[in-house]
């Protein structure tokens, strides 16, 4: 019981550290993209 329990945690903690990181990605790329395209002055 308690090795499916520390299992399924490193799992969970796994996949916590999986979505950071995507969203760290995601966060940069789209400052990246904000900082280099040039202004709407319409």
């Amino acid at each position: 019981m308690f090795k499916k329990l520390l299992i399924l945690a490193g799992v969970v903690g796994l996949a916590a550290v999986v979505t950071k990181k995507v969203k760290e990605a995601n966060d940069e790329r789209a400052l990246w993209h904000e900082a280099t395209t040039s202004p709407d002055l319409r």
